[in-house]
């Protein structure tokens, strides 16, 4: 059985964790399959956009900690570590948009990764939450995202006291952009995808590439990467064939 499964409907391709009788734990293995099949997705020009979901009933449960009982070796700790810092940082990366379908529990990495896409649907009996304190350790690599999606105050709160949230207080805070109950959550995913596909792929990538460059910017410079993404908006009409 295959731990990702990869299924294209039109221009959206949707890939579901597929380790259900591990609550879609991530392991080294599906972990790069992971990452082989977003960047792999972006290299595609008929993909337009991404849907990521979980099969059975939880999203994904994070790190597979029993995995890591056996990383006794530095090297290859600090070789997961790296694969799951890139894993993470493939959605910022990539041009084409990437809508996850949150359709149960996200937890530590997994809450990561729930919130690691341009845009979260999220079924209202799910639930996030980062519960690595709980276990004596760190959510380490997530915390640079969670933090600059949701502020400070809110971010430390969900890292240090380890406590889940439910659908509603991830809206509220702005961590995901719709809550539906589950059984539309696939088909609220998939219409949105269906959105973000239908835009002009050079102004879709370029859309993406400059929202994460000024994300992190001070306003001056933003305002200096906004008006030379301003002036190349004209090769738009070029690129997608109208005069």
């Amino acid at each position: 059985m295959t731990n990702l499964l990869s299924e294209d409907q039109g221009a959206v391709r949707i890939l579901t964790l597929n380790r259900p009788e591990k609550r879609n734990a991530l392991d080294t293995a599906l972990s790069s399959a992971l990452l082989e099949a977003l960047r792999a997705a972006d290299e595609n020009e008929e993909v337009r956009c991404v849907v990521l979901t979980g099969a059975g009933p939880g999203f994904c449960a994070g790190a597979d900690l029993s995995e890591f009982k056996g990383l006794r070796d530095p090297q290859a700790a600090e070789t997961r570590a790296e694969l799951t810092m890139q894993h993470h940082l493939a959605f910022s990366r990539m041009l084409t948009p990437v809508v996850t379908a949150i359709n149960g529990a996200a937890m530590g990495g997994g809450a990561g990764l729930a919130i690691a896409g341009d845009m979260a649907v999220m079924a209202q009996t799910a639930k996030l939450g980062y519960p690595e304190t709980k276990h004596g350790i760190v959510a380490a690599i997530v915390m640079a995202n969670l933090v600059r999606q949701i502020g400070r105050k809110a971010a430390f709160e969900l890292v240090a006291l380890g406590e889940p949230i439910e659908a509603a207080r991830a809206l509220e805070l702005g961590m995901v952009n719709r809550v539906v109950p589950l059984a539309k959550l696939m088909a609220e995913a998939l219409a949105l995808a269906g959105e973000l596909a239908a835009v002009a792929r050079p102004a879709m990538a370029q859309t993406k590439r400059l929202f994460h460059e000024v994300a992190d910017l001070p306003l001056e410079r933003a305002l200096e990467r906004g008006r030379d993404a301003n002036k190349r908006m004209r090769n738009f009409e070029k690129l997608d064939g109208r005069k």
